[in-house]
């Protein structure tokens, strides 16, 4: 895992960010590039390579039900689904979606859907609507959201009680009351990081996300992942000191692979549960629930609370999303892949854009580069006032392109927060110049950045973060003295 001027002079860039200023147009069309080029796998260090995906690759499709044990499920599965989800279900598996078997433990994506009806699940929880959400996220993975939903009546007492004991605040204490009321009441998300990894897997491994939906809708309400160390940094030593800074649970067998827990938090089953009974149009699913607190969960280092979005963590001063250094983390166990997040944008000590680490020809060479290499590209970029001051962020994920007739380029683009279950449009000379940071292969930007290791750069800011906590607290310490 590595980075170039990584996160992002320290603090400026967090993902949390509405997107109500973007201007973006809706597309049909999409993925005319991305969608079957697969680069041969090349046999050097450090080497990103781009993964076998049976989804788009003619030679890797199974569109057919061979033996008994799978008639039998897809036939389990048709009981527990209305009209319009057994016709997602009879395209899943036309399009080989459905017998795809790229995931973790090899099961396919019908193994993981059957468990969903045939394994109880957590409580409060429906099997025949996860089983809705999870064919219809797969069939069209646009319609994965960050939107919060609201929580009702009847669900309020019980879920305000409940918060106000933990934080040990007092019911009959009015202000805190309130206070505990507006902390509970989220009307913006800062989870459009987790929501674009989620969207991610859906796209390019729907073995994988079935599976992960499958376990963390389960009574287990948790999932596990083999990761490879050498993806995560060079050495093992420095892997499992990621491993230990994010409070991520694993069990190691051998210095090449660790098991990893992924687990929502505790708060992220009384928001699915509400979801399941009370979900309005435009609101996330339970699946997006569970899935999104658990991501939330990997970065935040096991800090997030699903009910108030927030989060505290070492990495991050402020309480809402996730910077680069742990959306690079997350997404690259979550996916097994070595991800290197590239800055693009320099910013001053006063959050203020200044300039750019490369030109946008350069720029657009390495989204390209990865979207003909079959790669989606999770991007974030930033919102500026009149003075050039940084006053928003928020992450993306590029899906392809195409060009114009005037040579210039428009990006396809997925974003989790516009209330739209399709693609958007933006072209080249809007959008480039906003980009702050993207995750990409390494060989796409070797020749381009000085690559650092992206752990040695988070261990340095937690030192300076921690340093100018302790010097905060001393110039407090003296003051209250001498007020004293």
């Amino acid at each position: 895992m590595y980075s170039y001027n990584t996160y992002f002079n320290n603090q400026y860039y967090n993902t949390i960010g509405s997107n109500k200023s973007r201007k973006a147009e809706n597309v049909e069309q999409v993925e005319v590039k991305n969608m079957s080029k697969v680069t041969p796998r090349r046999n050097f260090k450090q080497m990103a390579t781009v993964p076998f995906n049976p989804t788009f690759s003619a030679s890797a499709l199974r569109t057919t039900l061979i033996s008994n044990d799978e008639k039998n499920k897809y036939i389990a599965l048709q009981k527990n689904l209305d009209r319009h989800g057994k016709k997602e279900l009879d395209a899943l598996l036309k399009s080989g979606i459905l017998l795809n078997a790229e995931s973790s433990d090899n099961s396919t994506v019908l193994d993981n859907l059957y468990n969903m009806v045939s394994v109880e699940r957590a409580p409060g929880l429906n099997a025949q609507s996860l089983l809705k959400d999870v064919i219809s996220t797969l069939s069209n993975p646009y319609i994965i959201t960050q939107q919060f939903g609201d929580i009702p009546s009847n669900y309020k007492t019980s879920v305000l009680n409940s918060y106000m004991n933990d934080k040990g605040m007092s019911q009959a204490d009015s202000k805190e009351k309130m206070s505990a009321e507006n902390d509970i009441n989220v009307t913006h998300s800062g989870t459009c990081v987790a929501a674009s990894i989620e969207f991610n897997l859906a796209k390019k491994e729907p073995a994988e996300f079935a599976r992960f939906a499958e376990r963390l809708s389960s009574k287990d309400n948790e999932v596990e992942k083999v990761i490879h160390l050498d993806k995560l940094a060079d050495n093992t030593l420095d892997a499992i000191w990621l491993l230990n800074a994010f409070e991520v649970p694993y069990k190691m067998d051998n210095f090449n692979k660790a098991e990893l827990t992924f687990k929502p938090d505790k708060y992220a089953l009384t928001r699915a549960q509400i979801q399941t009974t009370n979900k309005d149009n435009g609101e996330r699913s339970p699946i997006d629930v569970l899935m999104q607190s658990t991501f939330m969960q990997i970065g935040s280092q096991q800090s997030y609370n699903s009910l108030t979005d927030k989060r505290t963590g070492k990495f991050n001063q402020n309480d809402k999303g996730l910077i680069e250094f742990e959306k690079t983390f997350t997404e690259s166990v979550v996916e097994d892949k070595n991800k290197i997040s590239v800055t693009y944008q320099t910013v001053d000590e006063n959050a203020r854009l200044v300039g750019h680490e490369t030109d946008m020809d350069t720029l657009k060479r390495h989204l390209t580069s990865a979207l003909d290499a079959g790669e989606n590209v999770i991007l974030g970029y930033t919102q500026t006032d009149n003075n050039n001051i940084i006053i928003n962020g928020h992450e993306i994920t590029l899906t392809g392109y195409r060009k114009n007739p005037d040579g210039k380029l428009t990006f396809i683009c997925n974003d989790t927060d516009d209330n739209m279950s399709k693609p958007i449009e933006y072209s080249e000379d809007y959008l480039l110049p906003k980009i702050h940071h993207a995750a990409l292969p390494q060989a796409i930007v070797a020749k381009d950045v000085k690559l650092v290791e992206n752990w040695v750069e988070g261990l340095k800011n937690y030192n300076e973060m921690k340093k100018q906590q302790q010097s905060n607290e001393k110039v407090m310490s003296n003051q209250y003295s001498l007020a004293a």
